[in-house]
């Protein structure tokens, strides 16, 4: 692994971390995006996943959007708008240090970047694996329907966004009114379902934050799209057990790519 740092176009620098395939012969190279109030690691997940993509033969790219981890910028000033800048810095990155076919894996709130960038990503984007994503904005923050969503942004916390600027998030991250605002501005199911990208959907059918029959769903209506459910499992995967479930998985599925890629 080596620790490397990126610029986004509006000049906040990112950290990021690169592990490089070891074979000789690299089989493309895979982007990770993580989720809101997280980093680059995904909890140990992202680094797990990448260790075993570069074992398999992969080129892989973590990064922290920015406001997150050691990344430039601060939590209330982190956007949607912001972390597409941030997406669009890692894939050049990506391009110019490892030229040929890439893929993507997104974690929870990493699939909004993601999916609203598939229009000018899957010129060179084989294959899209998203775990637990965040597609419908609305239903999860603005008019939440399940439990995470219905405590973090209650009346209270709305009454807060409103007179100091930000809300915590998970009592902790700091998110400010701008990104609140542009939850009902963006529809990332819509590129998603419009995108002919290949795509793999692991999702937690307990999960009490994002839901699990949205992307269910959508995966069911978007041709080329294989769907994996973690039986049991709450948001983010909550044992060692399922955590391990989705990295295997998704390590199989992407390598499942391996003749297309070339092709």
């Amino acid at each position: 692994m080596q620790n490397v740092a990126l610029t986004s176009v509006d000049g906040l620098q990112l950290e990021a971390a690169v592990h490089t395939a070891s074979s000789g012969t690299s089989l493309g190279t895979v982007i990770q995006a993580h989720g809101i109030n997280a980093n680059m690691t995904e909890g140990g997940m992202f680094v797990r996943l990448a260790d075993g993509l570069a074992d398999a033969g992969f080129n892989v790219l973590r990064f922290s959007f920015r406001g997150h981890g050691k990344s430039g910028g601060t939590q209330r000033g982190a956007t949607i708008a912001g972390e597409l800048l941030d997406l669009q810095a890692a894939v050049e990155y990506a391009d110019q240090r490892f030229p040929g076919p890439r893929s993507i894996v997104a974690s929870s709130f990493g699939a909004v970047a993601t999916s609203l960038s598939l229009p000018w990503l899957e010129g060179n984007l084989i294959r899209l694996a998203l775990w637990n994503p965040v597609l419908d904005l609305r239903r999860t923050f603005l008019k939440p329907e399940l439990p995470w969503g219905k405590e973090n942004f209650s009346a209270e916390q709305q009454r807060l966004l409103a007179t100091q600027g930000f809300l915590l998030l998970d009592g902790e991250f700091e998110m400010g009114r701008v990104l609140f605002e542009e939850f009902g501005h963006y529809q990332p199911l819509d590129y998603l379902v419009a995108s002919g990208v290949p795509a793999l959907v692991v999702h937690g059918d307990r999960d009490s934050a994002v839901s699990y029959e949205i992307a269910q769903e959508a995966a069911a209506t978007r041709p080329n799209t294989d769907f994996h459910t973690v039986r049991g499992s709450d948001h983010g995967f909550d044992t060692r057990d399922r955590e391990n479930e989705a990295v295997t998985v998704t390590i199989e599925w992407l390598l499942g790519g391996e003749e297309r890629a070339w092709t």
